[in-house]
């Protein structure tokens, strides 16, 4: 049992146990390392995302820990209960499949448990982000992660124009039922670039598709599986380079007042506008209200 020491007084201490944040295999078991198969067979407690995905993988293994369900939504609610644990010895924590807070519940319980004074140690595993970048082609040395892109077109415009405006690969994830619209936006806001879309990695029907954004629009008619979606680097920034900050916002000026006079909606405008211009959506945003006679009707908040 370690010392603890408070000035010239020396006590006795409980250990204080570990927090072991564990990557897991996103399809293929086989890629469960031999580190954190003995971390999960050994640790008395494992937080898990979903317990009922967590004991397939624990049965797997032939281990039985303690099982306690610990997700974004009430990962709060269980912190005491992993504390008065990690006061007794290690614990693990995984997701349903990847790396715990990379696009995935963890990161609040991670930053709680480092400041409570509990050690948190990684424990690599597959990584569907690097996995993609691994076998996309693209350079690798800089990248923007983007996770799930936002719902409305408008934001997932600006996002994709945020990220690629400095000349790097992106890489995002998509569900099946909206990969044909995000390859829309893509293609119409990132002037077709290449792309490699990553589609079931490591799993039986893995697929990595290769071409421009606009080809994979007419392969992937009907998507199904979990995509990771990975953008080579576009030139964005020659566009910006050309003109004025003053130039880009008159210019932006007159792109929305011809869309208003074309009936266009306001949400629609001011997406196509941060697409062409590479102006952040809230000034064309601001542009769209100023350029009008009020603020675009209750639709274009949608």
């Amino acid at each position: 049992m370690p010392a603890c020491i408070d000035g010239n007084a020396v006590s006795l201490c409980t250990p204080v146990g570990t927090l072991y944040v564990i990557g897991t295999p996103i399809g293929n078991l086989e890629d469960l390392t031999l580190r954190a198969s003995r971390i999960l067979c050994s640790v008395p407690l494992v937080a898990a995302e979903d317990t009922r995905v967590t004991r397939r993988l624990l049965a797997h293994l032939g281990a039985h820990p303690r099982l306690l369900s610990c997700h974004e939504h009430n990962w709060q609610r269980q912190l005491p209960r992993i504390l008065e644990a990690l006061a007794e010895g290690d614990v693990a924590l995984t997701t349903d499949a990847g790396s715990p807070a990379v696009s995935d519940p963890g990161a609040g319980l991670v930053g709680a448990i480092a400041e409570a004074g509990h050690s948190v140690a990684s424990v690599p595993g597959v990584s569907a982000v690097t996995a993609a970048l691994s076998v996309a082609g693209f350079p690798a040395d800089r990248f923007a992660f983007l996770g799930f892109l936002p719902r409305r077109r408008s934001d997932r415009v600006e996002a994709l124009t945020q990220a690629a405006r400095h000349d790097q690969t992106v890489v995002l994830f998509e569900a099946p039922h909206r990969v044909r619209a995000t390859l829309t936006d893509i293609a119409s806001a990132l002037n077709d670039p290449p792309v490699a879309v990553c589609r079931e990695l490591t799993k039986i029907h893995e697929e990595v598709w290769r071409g421009s954004a606009s080809h994979a629009l007419d392969y992937f008619i009907a998507p199904r599986g979990e995509f990771t979606i990975v953008i080579g680097p576009t030139r964005l920034d020659d566009q910006e380079d050309s003109s004025s900050e003053e130039e880009r916002m008159e210019a932006a000026r007159q792109a929305l007042m011809a869309h208003r006079a074309a009936g266009k909606r306001g949400r629609d405008a001011v997406a196509e506008v941060v697409a062409s211009t590479g102006l952040p959506r809230r000034a064309v945003y601001a542009l769209w209200v100023e350029t009008g006679a009020s603020t675009p009707d209750q639709r274009d908040q949608s």
